[in-house]
């Protein structure tokens, strides 16, 4: 196809930003067939013209689609369909009736909702803004940085300006040789465990706690052991108890800024008590901060790492994909150069380098302040939908649930009433088109009893939050 002409309906919701609807209009093409493996599409210039919209919203769109492997980019050819999707063909309107019918069926039916563990929301992405830094990221150097293999520790400006970005948000004392940068925090925190902790060897975990985290310790051949939270965080009570008893313990995993699940935030004396243990005992703190910049109300609070002292062994693992989206997997690590330098040396074997095109348009998110604004919009938004949220389970579910509102992170700890089973009703939900996370999946014992649900609300937005309230409303057992 020497070049494309095919009309492209908008669809149109007010409720995303229009390079996702536009995204969408492509992928519906190609599902419908009309748009084939290998179909050149138009040029962003000439198909920004007949849609009437901005050209860097149809730039956006595509940049989308490419990373979703929907869309191959070539240079000096143009985009395209991917060739490795499967050809669905083009659709005859003479008969074939009940073909037809299935694919409309299953269009108009409501796709389940999810209430997710805290991740973002997708559609808030600046995706124009990024768009624009992959395309100065490829101009600015041209092919260089494609034609060998990078610095495993991760992009040297993305290094560069997550250190300054770290020490005015966060209050870390960092320089870019003490970062490592990752394909996201799962990554980190692999690298972390098989860094840091040696076969046989246990690490204290919050319990309930990160399932994803555990399962990083125990494929590096490490113990998993929990430690109590209460209403205020780790039990530092219990975690002295714990490790009188296992003296295998070396390190200890902990989300002090907003413990997972329970959205609590480690207080000042807990958290002194924690680096003497840890100073005396000669442990290895793990410090997860995976949403510290969604901070709605109260004075802000710093990382552990950023009031360590010297002789302090602390990991500090983040996450920008918690301010993107999902798809998009950049985390990071600081610790010490020894610690660092052994977290390299494991992720060259996996992994010889991170996705260099992203990292460096990322670092210019970063230097031209657009990731900080977007920060600040998406804040606000999330806000918002907390306080939805929190009034739709209160006018819909009255005493069946318990919660505090959160002064901040993506997500509600509801406590459900104890004649109610958590556990039935997130099934009965899931029946209804509602998938959710009951207490019972994030402890560290498989018949672990956390009568309660972790509710995310900042990848749903308003109508989205009413249906699902709405859906757990009706599905709770009689």
């Amino acid at each position: 196809m020497a070049r494309s002409t095919v009309v492209i309906e908008l669809i149109e919701d007010a409720s995303r930003p229009i390079f996702i609807n536009l995204a969408e209009s492509i992928i519906r093409e190609i599902e419908r067939g009309r748009l084939k493996p290998g179909d050149r599409l138009p040029g962003t210039r000439a198909l920004a013209g007949t849609l009437g919209v901005h050209r860097n919203t149809v730039d956006a769109a595509y940049q989308e689609l490419v990373l979703q492997a929907w869309l191959v980019s070539e240079a000096s050819r143009g985009t395209f369909v991917a060739r490795d999707l499967p050809d669905l063909g083009a659709r005859s309107w003479a008969g074939h009736a009940k073909a037809r019918a299935a694919p409309i069926k299953a269009r108009t039916a409501l796709p389940p909702l999810k209430f997710s563990d805290g991740a973002p929301d997708a559609r808030l992405m600046p995706g124009a803004e990024l768009a624009r830094a992959f395309r100065r990221a490829v101009s600015a150097s041209g092919l260089r940085m494609l034609t060998g293999y990078g610095d495993p520790r991760g992009a040297a400006p993305l290094r560069s300006a997550l250190a300054r970005y770290l020490s005015s948000e966060r209050g870390l004392i960092v320089g870019a040789d003490d970062i490592l940068v990752t394909r996201g925090s799962q990554m980190a925190l692999f690298l972390v465990a098989g860094a840091a902790l040696r076969p046989g060897e246990a690490v204290a975990v919050e319990d309930p706690g990160y399932p994803m985290a555990w399962k990083s310790f125990r494929a590096a051949g490490a113990r998993v052991v929990g430690a109590p939270v209460d209403g205020l965080g780790l039990d530092i009570d219990r975690l002295e108890s714990l490790l009188d008893q296992d003296p295998g313990i070396r390190a200890i995993y902990l989300t002090p800024h907003h413990q997972y699940p329970t959205t609590v935030t480690l207080g000042a004396g807990r958290r002194l008590r924690l680096f003497d243990i840890a100073r005396r005992r000669r442990l290895t703190l793990i410090e997860d901060d995976y949403d510290h910049e969604y901070r709605f109300e109260g004075r802000p609070v710093l990382p552990m790492a950023a009031r360590a002292q010297a002789e302090d062994r602390i990991i500090h693992i983040g996450s920008v994909s918690k301010l993107l989206a999902p798809a998009l997997r950049i985390g990071y690590a600081t610790g010490t150069s020894a610690l660092l330098e052994r977290m390299k040396d494991l992720r060259e074997a996996i992994d010889r380098q991170g996705d260099v095109l992203l990292e460096t348009a990322l670092a210019k998110l970063i230097d031209e302040g657009d990731l900080g604004r977007h920060a600040r919009k998406a804040r606000k938004v999330y806000e918002q939908r907390r306080d939805h949220l929190a009034d739709e389970l209160t006018a819909r579910l009255g005493d069946a649930v318990a919660f505090d509102r959160p002064a901040g992170g993506l997500a509600l700890w509801v406590k459900v009433h104890p004649s109610i089973n958590a556990s039935a009703w997130a099934a009965a939900a899931e029946g209804s088109g509602l998938l959710l996370t009951h207490g019972g999946q994030l402890c560290l014992e498989e018949d672990g009893q956390m009568n309660a649900f972790r509710l995310g609300f900042a990848s749903l937005d308003d109508a989205e939050l009413r249906r699902a309230v709405k859906l757990l409303e009706t599905s709770r057992p009689v």
